[in-house]
């Protein structure tokens, strides 16, 4: 059982009908924060911090008006924390009662939200949360018997004990993580560090800006000092079942993944609803890139049209449900810029990834799409290598 009960299309189907067939109301949270427009920042950072939100519905006379979210916060650092929140208010894609589960999660694929509102007209009668939807997994033979290196992130991006927390945020906000395990000099993990450890230890009352906020972790705080050490972990070949079980237990969206104490992978809430929004029934391709800037539009056209090529080459063997790239951004002192992409791409629900460092944007996302390409077509021996390393 496992990723091969994906690969027949009536199977998948019935899969499919499984997961659409849970109500929405089910699994949606009623007690939930909110905040206006006319809050100031730093009364909804106090929010976030006690709720341990990090999007929060934004509702103004009892009307939804979008989302703010603490990455988005952290981004405009000029910005006073006594500025009103109007300015950083996303808008978001929102959910019905009666909406498929499926496309929910692929809402929150191509958004990267931890949290999604219900509406029932204008009003915000609930909230989706990635932990309530991963929870779906553990009702689904086919799903929960996948085994967790089939569709963890890897190579994963970690931080080392001593690095300071500059090091770890700034990774956090370049690659849009969340959380990021911490390691020590024999790649063993000995913690881990995200958003609500800054939110608890770097938020103070008497920070005027958000580049305060960053200042007060960029000062000389090593990782150490305030990740978590008692870490979960969880072993390459045990199945996501046993993944989710633990981080619906814990209350944690991110499991860093070991082949005996050496890490290997990362698990994370999203890598789950990703597998769900790859059950989705689509007539073609899902594809999310995140990351490109609005005067990248020429480059955008080039990443897409070898996209469609990749499509067309690979679809004759496999065929392809959905492709996510995150593009991210080193600056240079002579002021180029250095992209790292990384990309997942399901095919009849087996993960492929990759990722592509490179001077040139278009050049670096072509390679990593050539990657992807290669990666599919051999993907059946490359599983039996994997398989044969690892046993």
């Amino acid at each position: 059982m496992g990723v091969k009960d994906l690969e027949d299309l009536k199977k998948l189907a019935m899969l499919r009908s499984q997961i659409d067939g849970i109500s929405v109301q089910s699994i949606m949270s009623t007690e939930f924060p909110t905040v206006s427009s006319d809050d100031r920042i730093a009364d909804v950072l106090a929010v976030m911090k006690d709720s341990k939100y990090q999007d929060v519905p934004v509702v103004d006379g009892g009307e939804f008006v979008g989302m703010v979210s603490y990455a988005s916060i952290l981004r405009k650092k000029s910005v006073t924390l006594d500025a009103k929140v109007k300015g950083l208010v996303k808008n978001l894609p929102t959910v019905t009662a009666d909406m498929e589960i499926t496309k929910i999660a692929e809402m929150m694929v191509s958004t990267n939200c931890r949290q999604l509102p219900v509406l029932t007209g204008k009003k915000v009668t609930g909230i989706i949360q990635r932990n309530r939807l991963i929870e779906i997994v553990r009702d689904i033979k086919a799903l929960k018997e996948i085994k967790v290196w089939e569709i963890m992130s890897n190579p994963v991006e970690s931080v080392r004990v001593n690095d300071l927390m500059d090091d770890a945020l700034e990774l956090m906000i370049r690659e849009d993580y969340r959380t990021i395990p911490v390691i020590n000099e024999t790649n063993e993990v000995v913690g881990i560090v995200g958003m609500r450890e800054i939110i608890d230890n770097n938020w103070k009352k008497d920070n005027k800006t958000i580049g305060d906020l960053e200042k007060s972790a960029r000062s000389q705080i090593t990782v150490e000092s305030i990740a978590l050490t008692s870490v979960k972990t969880i072993s390459w070949d045990e199945d996501i079942a046993s993944a989710v079980d633990i981080m619906v237990e814990n209350k944690i969206s991110t499991l860093p993944v070991i082949e005996g104490k050496e890490l290997v992978g990362v698990l994370t809430e999203y890598d789950v609803i990703e597998l769900l929004s790859a059950c989705r029934e689509r007539d073609m391709l899902f594809v999310q890139i995140s990351g490109l800037d609005d005067n990248e539009k020429e480059a955008t056209d080039v990443i897409y049209a070898d996209i469609e090529d990749m499509v067309k080459k690979i679809s004759k063997v496999y065929k392809p449900e959905s492709l996510t790239m995150h593009v991210s951004r080193y600056n240079d002192a002579g002021g180029n810029f250095k992209y790292s992409i990384s990309a997942r791409l399901f095919i009849n629900g087996t993960a492929v990834m990759g990722k592509e460092v490179g001077w040139d944007l278009t050049k670096t996302a072509s390679d990593l799409i050539k990657k992807l390409e290669d990666a599919v077509m051999n993907m059946k021996d490359s599983k039996v290598t994997f398989r044969k390393r690892k046993k």
